[in-house]
């Protein structure tokens, strides 16, 4: 373990992130409740250090651009990273950066709020992505592949025009395994998401550093904090998706046999070319016997 993720262990009660919604529980024990919102974030922070450390996700000087939804899971990778950034023994500048795609009904002031008041420097970008989805998707399609292709690349480009030298994204666990499962079913390739990607034109490094953790765990901490969430209208008006079916699956699989997704992701750091197929990681044609004592004797006797 380096020293950067071994400051996620150390530092295990040194800050007190975001405001907790006050319910019943708390009123009858608030300490209880301190306790289990600590223990919650101790974890995450722990997964987090162990990405760093594992696939070297923030080195010293680097400049990492927060991509914020207004969702869940960005809002805990803002929290986690302003967290390391505190302990961590380098240095390194956190920007967040959200794209307003001009979705109808889409709370403008919430992100500028919940920013300036933790004192984080931001941008909002404005392009309306949400006219241009509409018009490219057929009647009854899902609208995630043009909407996805369409903000990577606004966020790719001004990542170049801030200097960001990495994109944090706020993909878990989870994400990761639903991605392998669409992969494997509607595209016939073992392809997931990596911690850590170069993008194809080589100008971009994009990092994930909630790789480790599972979104239940991400859930619990967002109630904790009391972020105030932005939904996605485009995503969360389609039903049957793909996505949703494959983490209905998950979710299953969570009920019966707990433990099992977390074996699936743990696969995908432990591949065994040899016992696949695919013969451009593996040279199957050059495999042959190797020669046995009794013919290599006789092939010494020959000569």
């Amino acid at each position: 373990m380096n020293a950067l993720a071994s400051s996620f262990y150390n530092a295990a009660d040194s800050l007190e992130p975001a405001s907790v919604a006050v319910d019943s529980l708390t009123q009858r024990d608030p300490r209880k409740r301190q306790y289990e919102k600590n223990k919650c974030f101790k974890k995450i922070r722990r997964l987090v250090g162990q990405a760093v450390s594992d696939f070297n996700l923030i080195e010293d000087g680097d400049k990492v651009m927060v991509c914020l939804s207004g969702g869940k899971d960005s809002y805990t990778l803002l929290e986690t990273l302003l967290n390391l950034q505190q302990h961590a023994p380098i240095q390194f500048e956190l920007v967040a950066v959200n794209l307003d795609q001009k979705q109808p009904g889409f709370p403008e002031d919430v992100l500028p709020n919940y920013l300036a008041a933790k004192g984080v420097a931001y941008h909002i970008l404005e392009e309306d992505t949400y006219s241009v989805v509409k018009a490219l998707t057929p009647e009854g399609k899902t609208t995630c592949p043009v909407c996805s292709r369409l903000r990577r690349g606004i966020l790719y480009s001004y990542a170049n025009t801030v200097s960001a030298t990495k994109i944090a994204l706020g993909h878990h666990m989870d994400d990761v395994v639903e991605t392998l499962f669409l992969n494997m079913f509607h595209g016939g390739r073992m392809k997931a998401m990596p911690a850590k990607l170069k993008s194809d034109d080589g100008k971009n490094v994009v990092i994930r550093p909630l790789y480790y953790c599972r979104e239940t765990l991400i859930e619990q901490w967002s109630e904790y904090a009391d972020y105030p969430i932005i939904p996605c209208n485009l995503c969360g008006s389609q039903e049957n998706l793909q996505r949703q079916m494959i983490k209905q699956m998950l979710l299953q699989w969570d009920e019966l046999q707990p433990g099992r997704v977390e074996n699936i992701a743990r696969s995908i750091g432990h591949l065994s070319p040899s016992h696949l197929g695919d013969h451009q990681l593996f040279d199957f044609k050059s495999l042959s016997q190797d020669p046995r004592p009794k013919d290599a004797i006789q092939a010494r006797q020959i000569l």
